[in-house]
Parts: C-alpha cells; structure tokens; sequence
C-alpha cells in the first residue's frame, strides 16, 4: 500500500504540519498554501469510495487532479474490473482494496462514500460511524426498517454526519427549487388540509418497475474470475450465481433491494415527507395493487401504493405499468382550497406569488458543509430512515397483497407478526447488525 506524500496532507493534520514546516523553513508547495486557484488541504473533504459501479463511478469517484490536494483517497470493490476502471479514473494517490474493512483501518480519510447494493448499506455504514468517519451514502438508505433504525441510533451516538444521496429534497425532480416553495405553500395553509399528494407516472415520475423487475427460475452460471461473488453476497442468502443478480439488475430481487420502487422512491418520496411536515413521523395505514402471489425472490410489478397518515394526508403512487393508469389532468397536489399541477399551475391562480415572501424554511445542508459545519446534513439520518421506511413500507404492502397498519412510534405493525418478519430479517453468518 503506497503512502505518498499528497496522502500525508490531510484535513485532520494539515494545521500541524504547516506549522512545523514554517518552523523549519520548509518551501511549502503552493497548493498546499492556497490562494487563487488553489484549495488548501484544510478544505478538502477527502474520502473513500466503497462500491464503484455505475453509481460509484457516476458520483462519487473524482479524479485526483495534479498539483491539487488529493480527494479519492481509496477506492474499493468486489469487481476486480470495477476496481480497476476506479483506479484509473483517480488517476493518483489512491489505493484500492477489495474488503472494505481495510477501508475503515485509514485515518487519512474523512468521508466514507456508500455505493454499494443496499443489502450491504447498513452493515457497511454502521461500521464506519463507528470508527468515526462522516457518510455520504447512495440511496435507499437501508434494505430493512430494521437496520434503519440501528443505523440512525448509531448516528446519533457517535456524533457522525449521515448524508442520504437524495435529489428531490434539494430540488431536482421538483423544479424552480420548488421544495422549499411547496414547502411554504402547504405550511401556509392556502391549500387546506388534509392533503393528497400523487407520485405517478402522469405527474412526470418513472417508477422502473418493468426495468427493474428481477427473473424467476434463473439458471447457475460459473462465477467469473474478476468477481468475488461470496463477499458481494455478504449479509444476503446464499443463492447460485447468475449475471442478472449482480451489477445494476441486482435491483429485481428481494435479497439485494426492492426493484424500482426502492431504486426511485427515496429520491421522489423525500421531499414529499419534507413539504407535508412528515419527517418525524410515518404513515399509519398502507394498502397496495399489485400482481398476487409476489414472487419469493424476484421483485414483480404493482400498480398502485397508498399511505394514509394519522391527520389524513395521503400520498399515492402509480407506477402507470400495470393495473389501471391514472386519470389525465389530476393534480399534483390537493387541499379543500386549493390544487398544484405537474407544471405548477395552482388553482387558484397565484398561490405560489403568495407566499414567495414568506420566511425561508430552514436551511438545507449539503453533505461538505455538513461536515465543515457539524450541522446536520439536509438528508441526514433522521429523514433518511422515514422516507426509506415509505419504501420498504410500500414493498411489504406489494409482498403481502394486503393493507397493513403501521404505528410510526414503535415501527412495529400492530399486532402483525407476518408483516413484522420484514422489519427486521436475519443476515447469512458471519455478518450481523
């Protein structure tokens, strides 16, 4: 394992080894100084990146600039090829490993970055807020409510910073920022209550469910050299490989994720849970349409989801892939007194206007400045774990094929020990919460 000298030039030591070297009147490079066109060390936020797939590669691996302070520090996969093509793209002072528990032994890194399928983002996450780093972790958050919640306890008590690679919140997929406007809008109480909110394929949302839909009856195939496939199972069941279980498709099966309802839904459900005023609590009743028996290992189609929470408010989706399709011309959103449309059309007109001068909801923070500031980041662990538990919530509902009652407090279902399996779900030995 290398150990160079841009390694060495860390957020955590740089204040002493400047000062050492103006003691010893050492030429300090100018990027380590700063100015105009450099960042100092002291800035950067540098990480690890553990999963580098698609996403991993898409959004979370830079490349180490010459002459700039490093950021990917090391990078780590189970996919040699992965791992390989992660390296390359770092290009510098970065160090690949293939266990990501070698990862959590650096104290060069401050960030842990978690692109790996979700059967491994409790596990993996858990242990690295426990050996202090700060998380930035690709959604859903968790497979299970279970893990959630030890997840989000461990959080909180070990001081950490949690970001959830969440979209919506911040304002992509809802457009002009509207977040934070819709935010205002519902808090003004021009639309009335209670509310219902529609995440459908006619509002302008793509659920994936066609896409990604696992296979029954998959034939075993001989395990490529390039993968160890053992560690990528980790937590999950032992099951005969096959191409379709693994990299980007793993998404239709139960063991890994929840097809495309877990691959989309934190990023469109989120702000939903936001602009209602729903981030400290859940739905209590969550009823499903969707093909029944569900099959035991690969995720199926459904068509339509709904919660209904304790005060009324209701959000549903449809999918708008099986089942029947919503109606053209419904609203977004809708009150006693007042509807928004997929273009932000309200009706009445003009609501928006009305509140544009309200006082700004509080701020969002960005996962760097998180973790420069130690406030909490705006997708932090809190409202990751509820937006995730819509997810999982919906999933159970579509498994089951029966409406379900949920108590948001205990997140347990009352009196449901079938539907209560799902919660928490045991892991294949050695890994365990």
């Amino acid at each position: 394992m290398s150990k160079t000298a841009d390694k060495k030039i860390t957020r955590r030591k740089f204040i002493g080894a400047a000062a050492s070297s103006v003691a010893a009147f050492t030429i300090v490079p100018r990027h380590v100084l700063g100015g105009p066109g450099y960042t100092p060390p002291s800035e950067v936020v540098t990480r690890a990146v553990i999963g580098t797939g698609g996403m991993g590669m898409a959004g979370h691996v830079t490349t180490n600039k010459k002459g700039e302070p490093p950021v990917t520090l090391a990078v780590c996969d189970v996919d040699y090829e992965h791992l390989a093509a992660a390296m390359k793209k770092a290009e510098r002072a970065c160090d690949g490993y293939t266990d990501w528990r070698r990862v959590l032994d650096r104290k060069d890194i401050d960030t842990i970055h978690i692109a790996t399928p979700p059967h491994w983002h409790g596990l993996i996450g858990i242990a690295a807020v426990q050996a202090g780093f700060d998380v930035m972790e690709e959604k859903p958050f968790t497979r299970t409510i279970g893990e959630g919640r030890v997840y989000v306890d461990t959080v909180n008590r070990f001081g950490r910073i949690l970001q959830i690679n969440t979209h919506g919140r911040f304002g992509n997929y809802y457009h002009f920022g509207a977040s934070k406007m819709l935010k205002k809008l519902v808090d003004s109480g021009l639309l009335g209550n209670p509310l219902t909110v529609r995440v459908t394929r006619k509002q302008g949302f793509n659920w994936k469910i066609v896409m990604w839909s696992g296979r029954a009856n998959l034939n075993p195939q001989a395990i490529p050299a390039h993968l160890d496939y053992d560690m990528w199972l980790g937590p999950a069941p032992k099951k005969p490989y096959h191409p379709h279980r693994v990299h980007g498709s793993f998404r239709g099966y139960w063991d890994y994720d929840g097809g495309g309802l877990a691959d989309m839904g934190q990023h469109y459900l989120d702000p939903v849970q936001y602009f209602l005023g729903k981030d400290e609590t859940g739905p209590v009743r969550i009823s499903a349409e969707a093909p029944w028996p569900q099959h035991h290992d690969a995720v199926g189609l459904w068509g339509t989801v709904t919660f209904r929470y304790a005060d009324g408010d209701t959000i549903i989706l449809q999918s708008g892939e099986w089942g029947e399709e919503e109606p053209d011309g419904m609203p977004f959103m809708e009150g006693p007194t007042g509807k928004v449309y997929a273009s932000y059309r309200t009706d009445p007109p003009g609501l928006f206007e009305r509140v544009r001068d309200l006082p700004e909801p509080a701020p969002l923070f960005d996962f760097t400045t998180a973790v420069k500031t130690r406030e909490k980041a705006g997708g932090n662990e809190f409202t990751a774990h509820r937006s995730c538990t819509l997810v999982n919530l919906a999933n159970i509902a579509i498994r089951l094929g029966r409406t379900l009652k949920w108590d948001p407090e205990s997140e347990r279902f009352p009196d449901d020990e079938q539907a209560n399996r799902f919660v928490n779900q045991p892991m294949r030995a050695p890994w365990h919460l």
